[in-house]
């Protein structure tokens, strides 16, 4: 039998005596006073003004158990930290006793007693009262070092957070995070809404998306790759300013970088182009940092960052000369610039285009130099099918993508708001993405409420999980995700 197996046998033992001596090891409540915080909050204020002691009921997991004699003493963990327990086997029945005798640690309790500070100066509760909650008959990570392996911490999600403290405070901060930008674009007079997830055609990015079948319509639908066509279908609808944050899927790679399924802020508003959505971009970026983290820097990847702005505008053209040595505009076919990266002993996807060989030019040499807060602005038309073409120039478009620390993170248009250009330009897609994409279809349905008139108007999409991984100076976007996409163990 293995080790696991042993001990998972014997709390199942326990288990089992626990029952015949007429205890509930899963009752359906517990009255806690107090969080553990709360209970050392408390003690403090009694010191200061000499009071006497007083009565708490506090629960969480066991964590540690400590016996010395008659007198054990045992931590335990809840949603806002720890607290020391101590319990005296001459103030507790038989019963008690017994219950404490057969604990373990994961196990989750409860109990009522004084809290006090120990010589040691620990702030303790004295227990009256133990109370079995949930016995756990998977044991913890071994001696309490935490969960170590990687893939294992991302399986078992639950067990990262019961032992990592770390792990606990990466997701708290993506929780701020995302209150941070709900207060910042509701200040703003945003309105907040809610797109389809399953929808007719995947419009809004280029990205191979999920199928899934609707069995009662007989119909094909995919996730969304981006809220984008539905979120300008409400500009058009009348609402100036609206935003949603929500899951985003895309049945692509996976990467230190990438999860087929991510969070994304989308917003739009009205009267607005690119540059009024840069500068609220770096605003928000900033507010988020110094609401959650309190700072005007951050330090990633070995990297000090400055987010105050305004942050470094460069021209996409401009920046991939300077990094690379390559004029895109001189080379403006697929051969012509295929063979050009060819020779410079780059490896090169025969079934890319134009606009994706840019691509992978900006990702190779430019992406990894921005490491502090940089605008790329004014990409070709070719990339950038919902965008607006900049006055005086037919082949660049009102778009900018943001990077910090050597990464994207956010990308916006001055938006297309010309139905049959915007009826042209998907056509032209459709053709060049046919081998490559699932998606085929052309949104007629948003063709069709472009051609009702919408305002000129400015949209951004900003990846929430790497905002989190600079803010909490993680290199993987896994660590941010509570449950990223794992292969299936064999």
């Amino acid at each position: 039998m293995s080790r696991l197996k042993a001990i998972t046998e014997q709390r199942r033992q326990k288990l089992t005596k626990i029952r015949k001596i007429g205890i509930n090891p899963y009752p359906n409540f517990y009255r806690r006073t107090h969080t553990t915080q709360e209970v050392i909050k408390l003690l403090d204020n009694l010191e200061k003004s000499e009071s006497k002691e007083t009565l708490v009921s506090v629960a969480g997991r066991l964590i540690a158990h400590r016996r010395m004699g008659q007198i054990s003493f045992m931590d335990i963990l809840d949603g806002s930290g720890k607290i020391q327990l101590m319990s005296d086997k001459s103030l507790l029945d038989e019963l008690q006793q017994e219950l404490i005798r057969e604990l373990d640690t994961g196990d989750i309790i409860g109990a009522n007693g004084k809290v006090f500070r120990t010589k040691s100066g620990e702030p303790t509760v004295n227990i009256n009262t133990i109370t079995l909650l949930a016995k756990s008959i998977q044991p913890l990570p071994e001696k309490w070092h935490g969960l170590r392996d990687i893939d294992l911490r991302y399986r078992q999600r639950y067990v990262d957070l019961i032992s990592n403290p770390e792990t606990r405070k990466t997701f708290r901060l993506r929780s701020k995070v995302i209150t941070t930008i709900r207060q910042f674009l509701n200040q703003r007079g945003f309105l907040e809404v809610e797109t389809p997830v399953l929808q007719p055609s995947a419009g809004g990015a280029l990205a191979r998306p999920f199928i899934t079948h609707h069995h009662t319509l007989g119909q094909d639908f995919y996730l969304r790759i981006a809220p984008e066509l539905h979120l300008k279908r409400l500009i058009i609808g009348g609402f100036d300013k609206v935003y949603e944050l929500g899951r985003i899927f895309r049945n692509e790679g996976i990467s230190t970088k990438h999860n087929p399924e991510f969070t994304m802020l989308e917003s739009y508003e009205a009267y607005a182009d690119y540059n009024d959505v840069m500068t609220m971009l770096e605003e928000l970026i900033f507010a988020i940092t110094k609401q959650v983290k309190g700072v005007d820097e951050i330090h990633y990847d070995n990297h000090t960052i400055n987010l105050q702005p305004p942050w470094t505008r460069l021209g996409l053209r401009e920046a991939i000369m300077k990094f690379s040595g390559i004029d895109y505009m001189q080379y403006t076919s697929k051969d012509l610039l295929s063979t050009q990266m060819q020779e410079m002993g780059l490896e090169v996807d025969p079934s890319k285009n134009w606009a994706h060989l840019v691509d992978d030019l900006l990702s190779t040499f430019v992406e990894p130099k921005l490491i502090q807060p940089t605008f790329l602005v004014d990409y070709p038309v070719a990339m950038s099918p919902l965008a607006k073409t900049k006055p005086g120039d037919d082949h660049s478009v009102e778009r900018f993508e943001a990077f910090i620390g050597g990464m994207e993170i956010a990308n916006a248009f001055t938006e297309l708001n010309d139905p049959l250009e915007q009826r042209e330009r998907f056509i032209k897609q459709q053709v060049e993405y046919h081998s490559n994409v699932e998606n085929t279809k052309v949104d007629e349905g948003y063709l069709v409420a472009l051609e009702h008139g919408m305002p000129p108007t400015g949209g951004l999409g900003i990846g929430i999980d790497r905002v989190v991984m600079l803010l909490t100076n993680q290199t993987s976007i896994r660590e941010v995700i509570l449950f990223p996409q794992l292969r299936d163990m064999a």
